[in-house]
């Protein structure tokens, strides 16, 4: 995989995400965890909680989608690694700031959405596996989260009415670029909801989607 052209002093190298991975993969059965991209998705539903979610509660979620406890003795570069990840993505959605999701270009027959997909499933398991964001009174939320699940099988959306409804008054991104920066756009919205800034914050300059929109060119 390529590394995405922008990336923070702190940020994983491409060399720490093929790590990551490598690490992911090498989890003992029947472990099933998520991969890079689903990762990423799936920390930053994690950070966007009401409530702080520890350590301890958002990481077994992320090595085995199924909810199966994982090993007693994990590998101490692993859990580095998410944390990292953690905290670059913390900082980011705390200042209201850019970052590059770690979505993949697949091949050239992929839409933006099915590209983006992977991303999207990590956070809607997220959501799934710590369920305080989605306790928030709805209409807040309506806008920023059909930019996200438009991505998905209509099918997945069950009783979700009035959400399907705003995905389909939404049209699809033309490219990847477009779709990435959906994403960006969409959890920094959904902080403001579940995160609020603090009134000294608020007056502080902010280095959203507008300003800065790095393609994303990583392979898989």
């Amino acid at each position: 995989m390529s590394a995405p052209l922008h990336r923070a002093a702190e940020a994983l190298t491409e060399a720490d995400l093929e790590r990551l991975q490598a690490l992911l993969d090498g989890l003992p059965a029947p472990l099933e965890p998520l991969d890079v991209s689903m990762a990423d998705g799936y920390l930053c539903g994690v950070l966007l909680q009401p409530e702080l979610v520890p350590l301890e509660r958002w990481l077994p979620p992320l090595l085995d989608s199924e909810g199966r406890p994982p090993p007693q003795r994990l590998n101490d570069e692993l859990v580095a690694l998410l944390r990292r990840r953690h905290k670059e993505l913390n900082m980011a959605i705390v200042g209201r700031q850019w970052f590059d999701p770690w979505v993949f270009e697949l091949d050239e027959e992929a839409s933006p959405s099915e590209t983006v997909l992977p991303w999207v499933a990590g956070f809607a398991h997220a959501l799934d596996a710590h369920p305080g964001l989605m306790k928030l009174p709805e209409e807040a939320l309506l806008e920023p989260l059909a930019a996200l699940y438009l991505h998905l099988d209509p099918d997945d959306l069950e009783d979700a009415d009035a959400l399907l409804e705003e995905i389909e008054s939404l049209e699809p991104p033309l490219d990847l670029e477009q779709a990435v920066e959906g994403l960006v756009s969409a959890v920094l919205m959904l902080a403001d909801v579940s995160r609020p800034l603090k009134p000294q914050q608020t007056g502080a300059a902010r280095a959203g989607p507008g300003r800065s929109r790095p393609r994303q060119t990583g392979r898989r």
